[in-house]
């Protein structure tokens, strides 16, 4: 009896996740998706918030309106996107906002609903708006693509036995905070999660490309803002198969293969 009540509950739980699926905009594949996304969007804004409560707003008004500039472009360019793919109603809910943090940290990430953060730690290695906008056209890419939706179910399912995000909260909030600060990047990591897989990445990095080139900016600059960043992480990076990312040398490679289609989305801004 034990045995035919554990595999019905394993039965219950395969059917429960192959039913909780939705499917990446760029790539069609599906994922998993057991949080409701008015429920992410509300906890989104509420953690975005105690966030910037903790964080010091950087006073260089010159880099944070370059932060600010480049977001709304981005912006545009993902509306822009997802309405010719008649899948607006995915951003539905969404409140951009953009903001420059103090920081050394070399970091930048992007919650659903459009919530951005950028560390002044990364700007030395973005070094102008192209190499800013490849950031964030990444980051952005993430969130949505909904690979933090994806993340926090598989957490969810792993760690929490599936149970609900709201529940979790009220139950358990801090062991849910950490794994929403992980799953998000939203500082050191906690052994828990890791922020993104490589197919996460490799997904981002596609879906960027096309939104800094609709952008305006030339996507070939995400090439050299990748070779700067493997000089500054030279003889500290994992090997690919021991990493969640990909090797600096795999993802450039593939970078320069997405680049003519990008470059197909890809027009210059008019002065």
């Amino acid at each position: 009896m034990r045995s035919l009540r554990r595999r019905v509950m394993v039965l219950a739980t395969a059917v429960f996740v192959l039913v909780a699926c939705s499917t990446v905009p760029i790539t069609g594949r599906k994922q998993l998706d057991l949080v409701p996304n008015s429920t992410m969007l509300a906890t989104s804004l509420q953690e975005y918030d105690k966030f910037l409560k903790e964080h010091k707003l950087s006073t260089n008004q010159e880099q944070t309106q370059m932060v600010k500039r480049v977001g709304m472009r981005i912006q545009k360019a993902v509306e822009q996107y997802f309405q010719q793919k008649g899948l607006s109603h995915q951003l539905d809910g969404y409140a951009w906002e953009f903001n420059l943090v103090e920081s050394e940290e070399a970091n930048a990430w992007c919650m659903p609903g459009g919530k951005v953060v950028v560390y002044t730690g990364i700007l030395p290695i973005t070094r102008d708006e192209a190499g800013l906008a490849t950031v964030m056209g990444h980051e952005i890419a993430h969130a949505v693509a909904r690979h933090g939706n994806e993340r926090m179910s598989q957490a969810l399912l792993t760690q929490m036995g599936g149970m609900a995000l709201a529940v979790a909260l009220e139950q358990n909030p801090s062991q849910t905070n950490q794994l929403w600060m992980a799953v998000y990047g939203m500082g050191a990591q906690v052994g828990i999660l890791l922020p993104y897989s490589r197919l996460h990445e490799s997904e981002a990095d596609h879906l960027g490309l096309i939104f800094m080139a609709m952008a305006g900016y030339d996507p070939n600059k995400a090439v050299e803002f990748w070779e700067r960043m493997a000089q500054m992480k030279s003889g500290q990076a994992p090997p690919e198969f021991l990493s969640t990312h990909p090797s600096d040398e795999a993802r450039i490679k593939k970078i320069k293969e997405l680049l003519p289609e990008a470059m197909q989305y890809y027009k210059i801004p008019s002065s």
